[in-house]
Formats: C-alpha cells, sequence, structure tokens
C-alpha cells in the first residue's frame, strides 16, 4: 500500500548540511527513486507505471521535455522524472471531505510540499464570494460560473488564459482556439518565466526560436558546451547523452558558477559499470560569475578572429549578415573586462580556447543560467556568433541547443499558445475556422500581471501549473490575483495557486499523462513536441483517480461550446469525441505537421522541420543567419552585497516540491538555505556555518524586498555569487525587472544584502 501523506506541516527551515557531492545517480539514486515511488503508488503500480514511461506505446514522462533515445531502455526514465510520475499516479485522494476540514486560509498557511503531498484532486471544486471553504459543484455549473464571468467583461482583453508546459499538443491547440474566438491573444505561457529569451535570440539571429540540433549531433559532437545548466537535477536524462558523446570521443566544456555532481561524475544506473565507476563528464569547468557569459563568448570570439583560419569563411560569406558590424565588436573585446565580468583567469580561458579551436563540430546547450538576466537576449546572441564563425549551424553534430524545461512547453508554442502570433498562423486559422482572430498582441505572464493588479483584467484561467508560485514579485503577484473577480485553475493536484484566490475561484480536476482518456470515439492518444523538435505519441493506461475527471481537452471544449454559443461554427463536440480530427485540423494550419494522424502513429513519432539545421537556410530578415553587436553587458556588484541566482533543489521540479533534500548539494530536510562562498561569508562580517541571515534586494526602485530565515551554507560557488531556491525567492525579484526585449523575469542574478536574521 502506498503511505498517506504529511498530516502535519513539516519543518523547512532546520536544514543539516554535509557538503557537496562529486558524482550523479548511481545506486542512491535507484533507492530514492524506488521508496519515493512505493511511497505514492504501492509496488505493484510502480511497476506497472515506471515500464511505460517514455516507451514508444506508454505515454510521454510529465517532467522535462528532453529526447528519447531511438533505441530505448526498458526503465527509460530518470529519478525526477519517477518522482513526477509518482506525484500524478499517486493512490492519496484529495476529495470533498478535505475542503470541510481545511478552509481556504488554512491552506493558504501551508507549505507547497505540504499541498502537493495531499495527493489528486478529484471533483469540481467553488469558492463562492465571501466564502471560507471550497465546496463541491457539477461541471456544468462550474463552466455556468466562467461563462457568466467572461460575459461580464466589458473586453475580451479583460481576460487572461495561462498554459503550463504539460498540456499537451491537442488542448493547446483547442485552448488557443477557444481563446482566439473569443477575441483575445491574452495567452502568457511558462515560456515567458523561461526560454522566452533564447526564442527572442534566435528568430532574430537564425529565423526559427527554437534549437537547431537533434539527439544524433550530439552524439557526433567534438565539443560540448553546457552552459548556465544544471543537468544532474533539472534533465537527469541528458547526462546518458553526454555519456554517450564522450564515449565517441566528444569533450564537454561545462560553464555554470556551481559545481554540479552530475557534471562531474555519471554513474549511469543502467550500466554495471556505470554503477560502480561512472564516468567523468566535464573535461574543463569554467566557475563563472553569474551574468559573465555574454563577456565570455565576446572574448572567444575576438580570440577566435584572430586565430588564422579559425574563420568558416566560405559559411560566413555565403551564409551571414552583419559580419563587418560583429567583428568591430568583437576585436574590441578586453581581458581585463572579461576577466572582472567573468571572475575567471586567463589560463582557463585559453584553455577553453584551444578546445573550442580543435573542434570542428560544436553544440552550445543552455538553459535558465544564460534566459534569466537583464541582458539574456544579447547573451544568447553572443552564442549564435560564437557557433557562426565557425560554421556550426546546420552543420551534423553542431548547433545550439536550448534545453527546455517542462514535457512540452515547446509544443504548446508550436500550437499558438503565444501573445504575439505570427500573421501567417492567425491567417491559417482564419481561413480553416471561419472567423477572424485578434491582431493586436496580447499580455505575457509580466504584463498581465500588471493588468491584474491594476484592474484591467478581471478573469484569470490557467490550464495546468502553479502561476502564483511561478512567477516573481511575490507579494505584488498575489495582490493582483486577489483583484480578480475569478481565477480557474485546471489541475491535477493542490498548490499555492488554489489558495490565493479572486473574488470566486474554480478547481478544475484534470487527467494526468498516465491515465486512460476515454472519450466518445474510443481511447484516446495525445502528442507533445520534445526540446529538439520531435513529435510523438503519448497513452495513458491507469485508471482515472476519479471519475469526475475530465480531460484538458474535453474541458476546453466543453467550455468553449458553453462560453461561445451559436456564434461558433467550430465542431468542438467533435473534437471532444476524438483528438484524431484535432490533429486534422493542427495538420492544415501549423507547418510541418502535414498527414499527423499517419506520422504519429509510427513509433518513435517524427521530426519537425527545421530550415538552418535541414537546409542551411535561415528565414530571418535578411534571409541569412545574422551577426549581432550589442554591447558587453554584466551586472555590477555593490561592495558588501552578492549576486544570487535563484534555482531547484533535487527534489524539486519547477514549483512542485518532492520533498526537502537537495542530495547532490548535501542538504536535507530543508530548504531556507543560502549558499555563500566562505571567503565571501568571512568579508561579510563572518557570517558562520550555519547562522540565520535574511536575504534583501537591491534595485533601482528603492523598495525593499525581504526573504527572511536562510540558513547560511558554506559552499564553492563563484566568488561573490550566492544561490537560493526557487519560489521561496522569487519575492526578491521586482515585476519589473526583466529582459530586455523578451521580458523574462531576471531572477539569476539578483543584487542582495545578508542580515542577521530577526525571525530565527
Amino acid at each position: 500500500m502506498a503511505g498517506k501523506p504529511p498530516a502535519g506541516d513539516p519543518v523547512q527551515d532546520a536544514p543539516q548540511v554535509d557538503g557537496p557531492k562529486h558524482a550523479a545517480a548511481g545506486l542512491p539514486a535507484i533507492g530514492h527513486t524506488l521508496r519515493m515511488a512505493q511511497e505514492q503508488m504501492g509496488v505493484r503500480r510502480t511497476a506497472l507505471t515506471l515500464l511505460r514511461v517514455n516507451q514508444k506505446d506508454g505515454f510521454d514522462c510529465p517532467g522535462c521535455a528532453w529526447p528519447e533515445p531511438e533505441h530505448r531502455h526498458k526503465a527509460e526514465f530518470c529519478e525526477n522524472g519517477a518522482k513526477a510520475v509518482a506525484e500524478e499516479a499517486t493512490l492519496r485522494r484529495v476529495t470533498p471531505d478535505f475542503f470541510v476540514a481545511h478552509p481556504v486560509g488554512d491552506l493558504a498557511r501551508r507549505s507547497g510540499y505540504w499541498l502537493g503531498q495531499q495527493g489528486r484532486l478529484t471533483q469540481p471544486m467553488y469558492l463562492a464570494e465571501g466564502a471560507e471553504r471550497y465546496e463541491p459543484v457539477t461541471w456544468e455549473r462550474a463552466f455556468d460560473i466562467v461563462a457568466e464571468e467572461l460575459a461580464a467583461l466589458g473586453s475580451p482583453d479583460e481576460s487572461v488564459f495561462y498554459t503550463s508546459g504539460r498540456t499537451s499538443n491537442e488542448a493547446a491547440f483547442l485552448y488557443q482556439l477557444f481563446a482566439r474566438e473569443f477575441g483575445t491573444n491574452n495567452l502568457p505561457d511558462c515560456s515567458n518565466m523561461c526560454h522566452e529569451s533564447s526564442g527572442s535570440a534566435l528568430t532574430e539571429t537564425i529565423g526559427v526560436g527554437k534549437g537547431s540540433v537533434l539527439l544524433e549531433d550530439l552524439y557526433r559532437s567534438d565539443l560540448i558546451i553546457v552552459a548556465g545548466q544544471n543537468p544532474g537535477t533539472n534533465h537527469p536524462r541528458m547526462l546518458s547523452a553526454l555519456e554517450k558523446a564522450k564515449a565517441g570521443g566528444a569533450k564537454i566544456i561545462t560553464v555554470n558558477p556551481l559545481p554540479e555532481a552530475g557534471m562531474e561524475r555519471f554513474k549511469n544506473p543502467q550500466t554495471p559499470r556505470g554503477l560502480l565507476k561512472g564516468t567523468a563528464l566535464t573535461d574543463l569547468f569554467l566557475q563563472i560569475r553569474l551574468g559573465g557569459d555574454q563577456a565570455l563568448f565576446r572574448l572567444l570570439n575576438k580570440l577566435i578572429l584572430d586565430t588564422e583560419g579559425a574563420v568558416d569563411e566560405e559559411f560566413v560569406r555565403e551564409h551571414t549578415h552583419g559580419f563587418e558590424e560583429f567583428t568591430a565588436a568583437a576585436r574590441a573585446a578586453d581581458w581585463d573586462e572579461t576577466l572582472a565580468a567573468t571572475g575567471l583567469d586567463r589560463a582557463r580561458i585559453e584553455e577553453a580556447l584551444a578546445m573550442v579551436l580543435a573542434s570542428k563540430r560544436t553544440v552550445v546547450c543552455w538553459a535558465m543560467g544564460l534566459t534569466q538576466h537583464k541582458h539574456a537576449v544579447p547573451t544568447i546572441r553572443e552564442v549564435v556568433n560564437f557557433l557562426l564563425l565557425r560554421g556550426n549551424i546546420g552543420r551534423p553534430g553542431a548547433g545550439v541547443c536550448p534545453v527546455r524545461g517542462h514535457s512540452n512547453v515547446q509544443g504548446d508554442r508550436t500550437m499558438g499558445i503565444f501573445e504575439r502570433p505570427a500573421p501567417a498562423f492567425l491567417d491559417a486559422l482564419e481561413k480553416e475556422f471561419g472567423f477572424a482572430p485578434p491582431r493586436e498582441h496580447g499580455l505575457d505572464v509580466v504584463r498581465a500581471i500588471r493588468a491584474l493588479r491594476d484592474g484591467q483584467a478581471k478573469v484569470f484561467f490557467a490550464m495546468g501549473g502553479n502561476f502564483v508560485s511561478a512567477s516573481p514579485d511575490t507579494e505584488v503577484t498575489e495582490a493582483a490575483m486577489r483583484r480578480a473577480r475569478l481565477t480557474v485553475h485546471v489541475s491535477t493536484k493542490l498548490n499555492r495557486s488554489h489558495t490565493v484566490t479572486g473574488a470566486r475561484a474554480l478547481i478544475l480536476p484534470t487527467l494526468g499523462r498516465t491515465e486512460r482518456d476515454l472519450q466518445g470515439s474510443g481511447e484516446q492518444v495525445v502528442t507533445v513536441e520534445d526540446s529538439m523538435g520531435m513529435v510523438h505519441a503519448s497513452r495513458g493506461r491507469l485508471e482515472p483517480a476519479s471519475p469526475h475527471l475530465l480531460s484538458e481537452p474535453a474541458i476546453v471544449c466543453r467550455l468553449a461550446r458553453r462560453v461561445l454559443g451559436e456564434r461558433s461554427s467550430t465542431p468542438w463536440e467533435e473534437f471532444e469525441k476524438d483528438y484524431a480530427t484535432v490533429r486534422d485540423r493542427i495538420a492544415r494550419v501549423v507547418p510541418g505537421f502535414e498527414d499527423f494522424n499517419a506520422r504519429v502513429a509510427k513509433p518513435g513519432g517524427f521530426a519537425l522541420p527545421h530550415a538552418p539545421r535541414d537546409e542551411r537556410r535561415f528565414p530571418t530578415a535578411t534571409g541569412k543567419a545574422n551577426f549581432t553587436a550589442a554591447p558587453v553587458e554584466y551586472p555590477e556588484l555593490p561592495e558588501g552585497r552578492l549576486l544570487l541566482q535563484t534555482l531547484r533543489s533535487h527534489d524539486q521540479y519547477n514549483t512542485t516540491i518532492y520533498g526537502l533534500d537537495d542530495r547532490y548539494r548535501g542538504i536535507k530536510n530543508g530548504r531556507r538555505v543560502v549558499l555563500v562562498h566562505p571567503a565571501d561569508a568571512r568579508e561579510l562580517g563572518g557570517l558562520a556555518e550555519g547562522s540565520y541571515v535574511d536575504l534583501v534586494s537591491e534595485w533601482a526602485d528603492g523598495v525593499e524586498r525581504r526573504a527572511p530565515g536562510f540558513r547560511v551554507v558554506h559552499y564553492p560557488t563563484a566568488r561573490g555569487c550566492a544561490a537560493a531556491y526557487y519560489p521561496e525567492t522569487n519575492v526578491l525579484v521586482p515585476l519589473d525587472a526583466t529582459a530586455d526585449t523578451s521580458n523574462t523575469p531576471a531572477s539569476k542574478s539578483v543584487v542582495v544584502r545578508l542580515e542577521q536574521s530577526a525571525t530565527v
């Protein structure tokens, strides 16, 4: 039998610390995976469920978006993927009786970890205006409530339709179709908070806002640079791909402020050798200061230009634009400024240069460590400059590799979940469905929060996710949500967002990836797109957690029928009965999905076209790949301050907290910790290991933002830098502190001072 959820909220502010580990996975990962899975699912359900994860006839892991290899292990999942599956396939249930025992005020005082551990939601729940408790409600009444509030709006643009990355392609396509038929492009999504900077930079420079590599390219590369990313926790199956690349002769450079166990040594639990010895992955570790990546790549570009024969002149001449302006900016790069910006020494940069020059096929991978800075977009443009110089885009074994987080976050965007849709996409919608979609750009996440705060948006509808905990400036975000007339969350489990409500609130429980989806035409299949543009099917097998659950496509279709009524000629009822009919429409609207149903029926799915990768064709405004020449930027650090990055623990995926341990960083039973270099701790007034401080962020607006009661952990991070977990530290990031161009919250370079805590 699976264990019961915790009755009381466990203490999270008294962690035990025993120092960082130097290897990831191995036997500890197997033990932890099985223990957590059995606590949630029981022994038999664990075996039946985990053996179907990421299999060609199984379901897509609801965790990260790392692609599946062609030849798959029977256990094609990682520790954190197993945690995600276990929490979805748990035997724990949140019934209406739970809400009788726990009024909203009580739930609001609970931690995100405790809320998530209670189990699966089983019925639609409604919080009436002025009520203290959620009460059960029928689906029909729930849709009536949404329709009432939407009908009362002065404009469709007073509504916001948010999407998380777990939504299937079919549900996402239907969701954006409904929002646009209703009359708004207010379709913010989790991409706005993570890889929007990647999309902005790549669209401008190569013409496609996605990565240009497939999994096979990693295996064929000579050099892989992993920058601003922690695969061991955030994308653990990537370690297997890096191990295979190493076996093929690739070298790996890791660029990160923190040493991460997974990039030091990977103990592959799928092989005897891996369990016993493992593979050292990193050949060169560049322990960079937060925000110094643009300066590093700019200097490397100058050094490449200065090396005779290093530039792929034919590629530059035939396929690029803006080379002269870029060259002038790159040649001005300064060693002293670069060393100050990066915190690196000259010898390490020269060693990296030698590895770059020795490589004929280079891949650069990155994640939030590059995308969540004020200067994130020019940083990623500089990465593209670096690859263009040596012809490393459109060459097998080379290219750009932004590693997406949630399992279908890239697919959601492909399906039209975007507040700034391309005119061609809207034209295709209009032709296919016979209505005129709105053309004005809508609200992204940050602008949606401002609209709610200012009373300009009144209905907030979330298809998955935990919007309140994922967003910056926690106090502002929560106050903004409470100003809404109605907040609606389509969810599988409880989270913080259910406790921070508008005047009225709904929780609509939905099927998970693991569960069988039966509709009028029979058992349904959904599809997802992984981080490398591969589209494949996902088939749940478990019985639903409750007979009262609806699938996400069914929720959208029924809501659309109720809200739009006879003014919509879209066959919503047909779409709900048979998702294949949705895929037929996707095939006619979205380029690359021609003959969708037939192609996705093949085991393993298919790759979407990518012009720069497939043809060395760059669909930019110039018709070529664009070199850029932005000024070098990096955060300034006042005396007596540190640069803070927010990050995940190993027992966490996005805002979902699986447990209170961060095994690879040696932290147990707690989350309120701040990692500080011992030398910095001494210089900041002798902050002893185990002392408690408040984190106070400093911004130009002069508003004091404080996160109290963090245990100081002496840790080998880059000098001048610190790290702490989100969402606990989201309070420190102002709503207006965002990346230029992409408007992504700048959560990776927060200037903080540490004050002795008065709360501990």
